[in-house]
């Protein structure tokens, strides 16, 4: 970006971080129906051993190996969603409503390596509470450990970045 803009401070982050959050719930809901096709039919065809149990659910709940293997597709899917994005376009949904842009601190675009960290540093939004403590800077936990920043776009420059 050819002129600088001002990091994001926490309200701003967390106005993103709630829209973003629905939409995380979005797309762990979908991966979870999208799973559970192939999964019912494969139960209802005695594929996979019912082991006693009369509904697949059941199974699914019980047994530690479906469970993980459940939650391990549905959070891939989830950090799917924010690497792509930030490596994409440098914003997710809500980073866009409210005119955020993740890059390198030296104003250049994060790839998905970094975007990979960033989302193992974010600790489920809880990083983003290290901007409270660091007024200043105003540097989140994941942008510390990443060498990102997060910065409010003017209305021009966000459209520019949408476009």
């Amino acid at each position: 970006m050819s002129k600088p803009f001002p990091r994001a401070g926490f309200r701003r982050r967390l106005g993103s971080y709630i829209y973003d959050f629905l939409m995380a719930v979005a797309v762990y809901m979908l991966a979870g129906f999208i799973v559970s096709i192939p999964y019912l039919y494969l139960f209802d065809q005695g594929i996979i051993d019912s082991q006693g149990y009369t509904h697949a659910i059941d199974l699914l709940n019980s047994h530690w190996f479906y469970v993980a293997l459940n939650e391990a597709w549905k959070l891939f899917w989830v950090g799917f969603f924010f690497v792509y994005f930030w490596a994409k376009a440098g914003q997710t949904i809500g980073m866009r409503a409210w005119r955020l842009l993740v890059q390198h601190q030296d104003g250049s675009p994060i790839n998905k390596a970094t975007g990979c960290k960033r989302l193992l540093f974010t600790l489920l939004g809880l990083g983003n509470f290290w901007v409270l403590f660091d007024r200043k800077n105003k540097l989140s936990l994941q942008d510390r450990m990443t060498d990102t920043e997060v910065i409010v776009l003017s209305v021009d420059a966000n459209r520019a970045a949408m476009g």
